[in-house]
């Protein structure tokens, strides 16, 4: 039921949403004989498709006590059952475009029912733990950090018109890329802690102008989660996890920054952010590998050497690019409701890639965009810097 900041929903409602999305975009139209569970279910569990009729302002979900969590268990149950009778008979292509899309649904809100659940327990006074056992110990010290050289050129961008992808992630086309170079690795917390007491938030010239506003207005003084032990300029930070509240390992990434800090952090380190078409091209040729939600570790970890390419690209942190998040040349949305699903957030957003720690194996790949606005810290997000080539 807890619902700490309007960005986030509650446990019980991410579940009834997915439910909902199986029932509206399949079942009601296409099984024969179907019946809605409850028509009530149709506006109370729609989050954003106005195409559909209303629904319930965002930041209202946590005060839904009703319907019970046993009647969304059932709402669950009665879907799944009619899902089955559904796949069991022959579909059309488009159907199972629509049922992949359903499943890729669930998988970004699995991820973000971590993200919130964090984030509501970080709120509770008694500081939970969502998986109450000792973080994993870091093996070694972090790799040393090194640039890594791309020629780039004239490269495809985007997903390939076979398999499943995000509407956002087409149409492939051809981007034009100057030589450039990537960190081989995640930014640490130590070296944020550099930046920390370099005075970073609290130099202007170091910001981008609303940037500085959101430092200013928000009193940020360090990451999301992070908390000082002791006043003293060098005292230990700790950080709020999902397994508590732990020491800061000073070799894993830096989490819980937003677009505004990693740029900030860039500029400081005489580095940039990545072009998304720069992370893509170095990406494409790695595999899909890494720190992901099946490891189950639920936290980045220090990044280990890969010679001479870059680590942790897929998985431990979602990595902020400098890109504006538009669309690509030729996209439109596809027909009815689904078509809203992401083409209507294309303003005032940054890309991000790679997926976290939160992410399935199965869901994430170089061509996948996700996206927030700029002042954003909630989700599991860090840093790659890049540079441009001499």
């Amino acid at each position: 039921m807890v619902q700490s900041m309007p960005d986030a929903s509650p446990a019980k409602w991410h579940l009834a949403h997915t439910t909902w999305f199986f029932e509206t975009f399949l079942l009601t139209a296409n099984l024969t004989g179907y019946r809605t569970f409850d028509p009530a279910y149709r506006l109370l569990f729609n989050s954003y498709y106005k195409s559909l009729g209303g629904h319930p302002v965002r930041q209202q979900r946590g005060t839904f006590s009703r319907p019970a969590m046993e009647n969304v268990l059932r709402y669950r149950e009665y879907v799944d059952e009619a899902m089955q009778r559904l796949l069991a008979a022959p579909l059309s292509p488009e159907l199972l475009d629509l049922i992949e899309l359903g499943i890729n649904h669930e998988q970004q809100h699995q991820e973000l029912i971590l993200t919130d659940i964090l984030h509501a327990f970080w709120t509770q006074p008694l500081r939970p733990a969502y998986l109450p056992v000792a973080a994993p110990e870091p093996g070694s010290a972090a790799a040393p950090l090194r640039w890594i050289s791309h020629p780039g050129g004239v490269f495809d961008v985007g997903a390939p018109s076979a398999g499943f992808a995000f509407d956002n992630e087409r149409p492939r086309h051809a981007a034009l890329l100057q030589p450039f170079c990537l960190a081989s690795r995640l930014v640490t917390n130590a070296e944020y802690i550099d930046f920390i007491h370099d005075r970073g938030y609290q130099r202007p010239e170091l910001w981008l102008s609303d940037g500085w506003d959101t430092v200013c207005r928000e009193g940020w003084q360090a990451p999301l989660y992070w908390e000082k032990n002791g006043e003293e300029l060098n005292g230990a930070y700790q950080h709020f996890t999902l397994h508590g509240m732990k020491p800061l390992c000073l070799d894993a990434p830096v989490t819980h920054v937003s677009y505004y800090e990693a740029d900030a952090f860039a500029r400081w380190s005489g580095a940039r952010l990545p072009l998304e078409g720069e992370w893509e091209q170095a990406a494409a040729a790695q595999p899909v590998a890494g720190n992901l939600l099946e490891r189950w570790e639920l936290a980045p970890l220090p990044a280990i050497d890969r010679g001479d390419s870059e680590s942790q690209l897929f998985g431990d942190l979602w990595e902020w690019t400098s890109s504006a998040y538009l669309a690509y040349p030729g996209f439109s949305p596809v027909a009815g409701a689904v078509g809203e699903y992401n083409g209507k957030f294309m303003c005032n957003q940054f890309v991000l890639r790679g997926g976290s720690f939160a992410t399935s194996a199965s869901h994430i790949r170089a061509t996948y965009r996700n996206f927030f606005p700029p002042h954003v810290r909630w989700q599991f997000m860090g840093i790659r810097l890049a540079k441009h080539e001499r």
